[in-house]
């Protein structure tokens, strides 16, 4: 399993216009292959970050999700917004323990 998490900053004034591109990119996202979760959730104390989770079933699942329309579509908006901070890395793990 591949587990991504990070973040974004993104300014105020951009996040409807994000908000809009990262709903159609969910949307896309989930219906792919090896898509196992992908979501992107405000910040509750820095209305500046958006935090990113993704989890897939391999690492080709993730490369493929990159090579994906919706993720050049979004990659025109992204670079419209005003991103000032992109942290985001992918890890290997495996299935987990529940809490």
């Amino acid at each position: 399993m591949i587990i991504v998490n990070g973040h974004l900053k993104l300014p105020v004034a951009s996040q409807d216009q994000a908000m809009d591109a990262m709903n159609t990119l969910i949307t896309a996202t989930r219906a792919e292959d090896g898509c196992i979760r992908y979501a992107f959730a405000r910040d509750l104390l820095d209305p500046e970050i958006v935090h990113v989770t993704e989890a897939w079933e391999s690492a080709e699942a993730l490369k493929a999700h990159g090579q994906a329309p919706h993720m050049a579509e979004f990659g025109k908006v992204a670079a419209t917004l005003g991103i000032t901070e992109r942290d985001i890395k992918m890890h290997e793990a495996d299935g987990g323990i529940p809490l």
